[in-house]
C-alpha cells in the first residue's frame, strides 16, 4: 500500500515550530491529544519497551508555575534577546522574535506536552533513551499538524529540569526530554522553508565527501563532480572572521599544497581575479588564475579556477551565524574543466577512482588544516 506522495510531502514539509501562530483563546479537546499520543506510541522504541510517558498540563496555575520555570531556565533570555534584535536585520532577529513571544506567553498556550521516558542517560554519549523518544515526539508533532493543530519544539525548560520535576511530581528515574506546547493554529498557509539540498549536506561513504552526481553505488569518477565539505564552529563574530576567511594569502599558512597567491585586480567583487600558486610531488608546480564568482562581505567568498564557464575546481567559503558563535564551512568541488588531475587520470584512465578518491583525501586534510587555523586565529582576536 503506498499513501498520496504529494499529501505526505506537504505534512512532512510544513510541519513547523509554530510559536507566534497559536491560537491561545481556542481550547483544544483532549481526546484529540489522546488521539496523537495513541499515533506517536507507534514510533519504535529500543528493545520494544513501552517505556515513554506523555504529562500533557492543562491546569492554568499549573501551566502559569511552568512557564515561570521555562522563563528562569532560559526563556526571559530569549525575551531580552528578541528585543535587542528588533530592527537590527540580523539574521537570528526573526528566530529571537518568535522564541521570545512562546515564553512570553507560554503559560496561555492550551495545552503543555512534556515528552519523558523511564529512565536515565548513562552520560556516556552513546544513544539509549532518547533514541527512543525523539521519533515519537515527532510523530505527534506529525498528527497535531494534520488535525489543525500547531506544536513548538522546546528543550529550553530542561535549564529547570529538577524543579519542573518538583512542580509536576515527576519521580526519580523518569527523563524529561521535550516540551510540546500544544493549540490550534491561527492560519493553515505554512510554507517550506529555505534549507540547504541534501546534496549540501549528505556525505558519501566518508564525512565530508560530496557528489553533484548520482553514481548508484559505483566510485565517483571526474565527471561526477566529486567534492570535499569541512565545517567549524568559531565562537567569534562574523565580521571578526571575514578578514581573514578572505584573505587569499591565508590558506598557504596550513596546506602543504597551496603556496600563495597575488590579487590581479585591484578591488575584491565579483569578476575580480587572482593568480594562485600550487606544487605537488605528484603534479609539479602550476600555476591558475581564480576568479571571484560569488563575494558578499562577512557572509560568502567563493571562486572558480582556472576557465570560470568550466573551471577546473570551484572554492567556497561560507560564514554562518548560530546563537552564541558562527559556523565556516569550506568546501570544493572538482572540474568539469580540464585541470592537472585530468591529465593524470588521462594517463592512468583504469585508476580513475583511485585517483579521485585520493584527491578527495589530500584536499580535506589541507581544508580541515585551514579552517581550525582561521577558527584559532578569529578566537585569538576576540579573547
Amino acid at each position: 500500500m503506498s499513501f498520496p506522495v504529494e499529501e505526505t510531502d506537504r505534512l512532512l514539509s510544513t510541519t513547523r515550530s509554530v510559536r507566534r501562530r497559536l491560537d491561545l483563546e481556542r481550547p483544544v479537546p483532549e481526546e484529540l491529544i489522546l488521539d496523537c499520543i495513541d499515533l506517536a506510541e507507534q514510533a519504535p522504541t529500543g528493545g520494544n519497551q513501552p517505556s515513554r510517558r506523555w504529562l500533557v498540563i492543562r491546569d492554568p496555575k499549573v501551566k502559569a508555575q511552568l512557564a515561570d520555570l521555562y522563563r528562569e531556565a532560559g526563556g526571559s533570555w530569549l525575551s531580552e534577546r528578541a528585543s535587542a534584535l528588533d530592527g537590527s536585520g540580523d539574521p537570528r532577529e526573526r528566530a529571537a522574535r518568535s522564541g521570545g513571544h512562546l515564553a512570553d506567553h507560554l503559560h496561555e498556550v492550551p495545552a503543555l506536552v512534556l515528552v519523558t521516558i523511564y529512565g536515565e542517560h548513562d552520560g556516556s554519549g552513546r544513544p539509549g533513551l532518547f533514541d527512543s523518544v525523539l521519533q515519537a515526539a515527532w510523530s505527534f508533532c506529525l498528527a497535531a499538524r494534520s488535525r489543525g493543530l500547531g506544536t513548538a519544539w522546546t528543550t529550553l525548560h530542561l535549564g529547570a529540569a529538577d524543579k519542573v520535576a518538583d512542580l509536576l511530581e515527576i519521580p526519580d528515574g523518569v527523563t524529561q526530554v521535550v516540551l510540546l506546547p500544544v493549540a490550534y493554529t491561527i492560519g493553515d498557509d505554512f510554507l517550506i522553508v529555505d534549507r540547504r539540498p541534501a546534496r549540501d549536506i549528505t556525505w558519501f561513504d566518508k564525512w565530508g565527501r560530496t557528489l553533484q552526481s548520482p553514481v548508484d553505488g559505483r566510485s565517483p569518477l571526474f565527471a561526477d563532480g566529486a567534492g570535499i565539505t569541512v565545517e567549524v564552529d568559531i565562537d567569534a563574530k562574523a565580521a571578526d572572521i571575514w578578514p581573514i576567511a578572505s584573505d587569499i594569502n591565508l590558506p598557504a599558512r596550513f596546506s602543504d599544497e597551496f603556496q600563495g597567491a597575488e590579487w590581479i585586480d585591484d578591488e575584491p567583487a565579483v569578476g575580480a581575479r587572482f593568480a594562485g600558486r600550487n606544487k605537488r610531488d605528484d603534479m609539479g608546480e602550476w600555476e591558475v588564475t581564480c576568479t571571484l564568482v560569488d563575494y558578499e562581505p562577512e557572509r560568502v567568498f567563493a571562486w572558480h579556477a582556472g576557465d570560470v564557464d568550466s573551471p577546473a575546481a570551484q572554492w567556497r567559503f561560507e560564514i554562518e551565524p548560530l546563537l552564541g558563535g558562527t559556523r565556516l564551512r569550506f568546501s570544493m568541488v572538482l572540474g568539469p574543466g580540464p585541470s592537472g588531475l585530468t591529465a593524470l587520470i588521462e594517463a592512468m584512465p583504469e585508476k580513475e577512482a583511485a585517483i579521485i578518491a585520493n584527491r578527495q583525501k589530500g584536499q580535506a586534510a589541507n581544508m580541515r588544516r585551514t579552517i581550525e587555523g582561521i577558527r584559532d586565529l578569529a578566537e585569538t582576536q576576540t579573547t
